[in-house]
Parts: structure tokens; C-alpha cells; sequence
């Protein structure tokens, strides 16, 4: 039963006082999957249980005689589906109801100084097990869990005794089978207990901030308790890009927004454009977009070199004053890129510097002059045929002269040629883009059925998850237990 509640810890382990940058919904119907797809694998988990102990006394009118029943395993386990469901803003209540085991083992008793031995067999029937756990987090984000309650009850046992003298003291299995119903419905709950707190170990054990790369640190902390309703519970997570070498923090904050749900999927995911634009300040503020291009990068099929005669034909005054000579291109952004999102579109804000400079034979670089380029794109982003796909389209672009030691020219020409070469890469952007890239696999499970909207301040994604047939066994591993 427990391991249920587990499948789910595992589904969102892919999950304060902060606005949320990434919410979080899993739906009951994801909580229903979770546990019909657990319950398999629950039950071949059981039969590799060994039991400990059992010793006890059992009065035979001419005195007691004292046995063990030792090397108990499970040969055979009929576990009905377990019943799993959330309680408003508690946790998960989860209960099996006629869970039966088939056990065997070995027994040996004393009675006085005869000392004797054998098998038996063992059925327990009708087991009911009822579980309330508290969900929550701790002070550094993790998700929490708590046993509220626990109740447990035994039917009835039945047991045959072989080898030995058992024909002596099977007729007494009546007298003492209350003792092992008893011992076992004792161990039951604390059992249940004891695997909760192992649970919540190792969740405060889990990483809550990953490096994406050499640049970039993910926070992803909880920034709050889950939400929990009779149909869902709702995470919200920090989702805040941090750049490894700064560790400065972005000028602006995440702002709340309502994830709207999509009846009939088993998990909502809303990203607001913080946290895009947290990535790409974490990228500015380390210092990483900006490009030195010199005339070599120039693709062959360009009828164009950076050089300053081939630059003559947009600034006249150039090739007089520097003749013959090459020049590179130191590329920057002057703020980080920023996203936005609108029902049904994006827009990105990019706003470059660029410092020219010509090369003389002894490879002294000479300032030349800086060109701000501010432009601004749309996007269209969907998901189909299992790949996430869209479209860019260049929405404005201007040229403004900056800085000069070349005089005053006139930029119409240049930004005329940088539209077209944006419009040039575009194109092939766009014939990427409608390919189509595959989505991500998750380690033990896909994404399938999944809905991708574009929505004002974030992006809604709507799916349902599909556990790998053959990652069952490492999904829920004992390092989840």
C-alpha cells in the first residue's frame, strides 16, 4: 500500500513564502494511474519479504511447550487494488481492504528437553490496512511526509504443520494462531511507519538545485506546502535560473499567476517567462553573450567579406580612411534578452551593441565605431506528434549609431542588410522548428497526450504520463524506499 503513495513522490520528484515560477498540478486521475501501476509491482515486492521471528508458549494439558517459527517468506500475495486519495489540504489516505498472504517457513519447539522441528504453511487472510499521511515541506524546499494515522487488522490465519512430531501439536493451531494474529497485526503499522520516515529521509536527502551546465544553476526548492484538494494537489516551485559564476540575482521577480486546469490529464505544468528570464540574465550577468566575428566565420556562400572595403558599400568614408584592411566585430548584448508571453504567442526583446574594429598588418586594432541593434520577435510554440514545435518571425528591428571615430554615417543601408540577414536565418530557424524536437524522456516514464498554451505571463502544459514497461523494476528502486 504504501509503495502507492511513493509512485507518486517519484512522478513529481522530477517538485519559501515566494511566488511560484513553476506550478505543479497532478490530478486525481494521475494519482489513480500512479496506483494501478504500483500495485504490480507491490505485489512482487512482497513475496521477496522475510518475516521475522515468531516465538510464543502453547498450553498441551500436560504442560507448555515453547516454539518459533523462523525463515517466514511469501509464496504467494492476492493483493487487491489499493484505494488512494487526497485529503483536502492534509495529505493522502490510502487502504487495502482483504489482502491475503500464503506464507511458509520453518518451525521448531521445546518442550522440556525434547527439541524438534519441521515446515509448515501458512495463509493470512483478509489483512486491512488503513494509512493517513501528511504532506508538507521543510525549511529548504523539500517535500515532506508524515504518518497521521494507521490501522490495521488480521481475519484469520490458518497453518499446517509438517515433519517432526506436528501430529502432536497441529490439533492445538487453535490455541495459539491468536498469538500470531495478534504479533502480526502489532508489526503492521509500525512497519508502515517506519517506511513513511524512510520515505521522508530520503526526500530531504533529494537535490533541489541541479547545475544545468558550466553556466547555470536550476533552484527549484518548494516554495510553499502543496495544496491539497479532493481532486488534486498543487505544487509551486521556485524555478529560478542562477548563474554559477555571479550568483546575482535577476531585477525582478516572479509574479503570480493561476494555472487553469484542463479536465481529463493527469499533470499541469505552468512556467512563467521568469524563469526564462531568469536564464537569460543568469547568462548576461556572467558575462556569456557576446561574440568577437571576424571575416573568417563568414559563410563561403555570402558574397560579402568583413573587411573594410566590403563595408564601403554601406559606410562611403570607411574604405578611404582604412583601406584594404580586415575587421572583426565584438557582438554584445546590452541587457539580458527578455520573454513574454501572450495568449497564443511569445515575444522576445533583444537589444545588441556592436563595436567595430579594422585590423592593420601588425594586428593593432583600431576602434572604428558601436551600432545598437534593438529588435524585437514573435513566436508560436505547439505540441504534436509528440514533438514540440513552432515558428519565429522578426517583429521590428532598428539601427541606431552610437560612438563613432569615423564621423556620422547613415545606418537605412546597414539595418536594411541586417533585416535581410535575419530574415535569411529565420528561415532556416524556422524549417528546424517545424521538424519539430522530440520532448524529453524522463528517466522511467514519458510524457503522452500532452497540450501546449501560451498564456499571458506564463506556458501551460498539460499531460499525461506514461510509466516505461521496462523501467518498472529501477522506477521505484529501493533508493526511493
Amino acid at each position: 500500500m504504501l509503495p502507492c503513495v511513493m509512485v507518486v513522490f517519484v512522478l513529481l520528484s522530477c517538485a519559501c513564502g515566494e511566488n511560484p515560477a513553476v506550478q505543479v498540478i497532478l490530478t486525481n486521475k494521475g494519482l489513480q494511474y500512479g496506483k494501478h501501476e504500483g500495485t504490480g509491482w507491490i505485489q512482487k515486492e512482497l513475496e521477496q519479504i522475510t518475516f521475522p521471528d515468531i516465538s510464543g508458549s502453547v498450553n498441551i494439558y500436560i504442560g507448555n511447550v515453547y516454539y518459533t517459527l523462523s525463515g517466514v517468506t511469501i509464496k504467494k500475495c492476492d493483493l487487491p487494488e489499493p484505494s488512494v486519495e487526497f485529503v483536502q489540504q492534509k495529505g493522502l489516505m490510502t487502504s487495502i481492504a482483504g489482502l491475503s498472504f500464503a506464507l511458509t517457513g520453518e518451525w521448531r519447539t521445546s518442550f522440556g528437553a525434547i527439541h524438534d522441528g519441521g515446515s509448515f504453511d501458512m495463509a493470512i487472510f483478509n489483512i486491512d490496512v488503513t494509512s493517513a499521511v501528511q504532506l508538507g515541506s521543510d525549511a529548504g524546499g523539500h517535500l515532506s511526509v508524515s504518518s497521521i494515522s494507521c490501522k490495521a487488522s488480521v481475519g484469520d490465519v490458518a497453518m499446517e504443520f509438517y515433519g517432526g512430531a506436528s501430529w502432536i501439536f497441529q490439533p492445538f493451531v487453535k490455541h495459539f494462531k491468536g498469538h500470531i494474529i495478534g504479533r502480526i497485526q502489532s508489526q503492521i503499522c509500525p512497519e508502515v511507519e517506519n517506511s513513511i520516515m524512510d520515505l521522508d529521509h530520503h526526500l530531504q536527502a533529494m537535490n533541489v538545485s541541479f547545475d544545468v551546465n558550466e553556466v547555470l544553476n536550476f533552484d527549484v526548492p518548494l516554495t510553499g506546502d502543496p495544496d491539497i484538494e479532493p481532486s488534486n494537489m498543487k505544487l509551486g516551485l521556485k524555478g529560478e535560473f542562477i548563474s554559477i559564476k555571479t550568483h546575482k540575482e535577476p531585477p525582478f521577480v516572479a509574479q503570480e499567476f493561476i494555472l487553469p486546469e484542463l479536465p481529463g490529464y493527469m499533470l499541469s505544468v505552468g512556467i512563467s517567462e521568469f524563469t526564462l528570464n531568469s536564464a537569460s540574465f543568469g547568462y548576461f550577468s556572467a558575462g556569456e553573450l557576446q561574440a568577437l566575428i571576424n571575416d573568417s566565420m563568414i559563410p563561403p556562400c555570402i558574397p560579402f567579406h568583413l573587411n573594410t572595403s566590403s563595408m564601403g558599400a554601406f559606410i562611403p568614408q570607411l574604405p578611404k580612411m582604412y583601406p584594404g584592411l580586415l575587421m572583426n566585430l565584438q557582438v554584445y548584448a546590452r541587457q539580458a534578452p527578455m520573454f513574454s508571453f501572450q495568449p497564443g504567442s511569445g515575444i522576445l526583446d533583444v537589444h545588441v551593441g556592436v563595436k567595430a574594429a579594422a585590423i592593420e598588418a601588425n594586428g593593432t586594432q583600431v576602434p572604428l565605431f558601436t551600432l545598437y541593434v534593438d529588435s524585437s520577435f514573435t513566436s508560436e510554440m505547439m505540441i504534436a506528434d509528440g514533438k514540440l514545435k513552432g515558428s519565429v518571425k522578426l517583429k521590428n528591428v532598428t539601427l541606431t549609431l552610437g560612438p563613432s571615430e569615423i564621423g556620422i554615417f547613415k545606418t537605412d543601408a546597414l539595418e536594411n542588410g541586417i533585416r535581410t540577414g535575419m530574415g535569411m536565418a529565420l528561415s532556416k530557424l524556422n524549417a528546424k522548428l517545424g521538424e519539430g524536437t522530440i520532448l524529453p524522456r524522463m528517466k522511467h516514464a514519458q510524457l503522452v497526450n500532452t497540450v501546449l498554451k501560451m498564456q499571458k505571463g506564463f506556458v501551460a502544459i498539460y499531460s499525461d504520463v506514461q510509466i516505461l514497461q521496462t523501467d518498472r523494476s529501477s522506477y521505484l528502486s529501493t533508493s526511493y524506499l
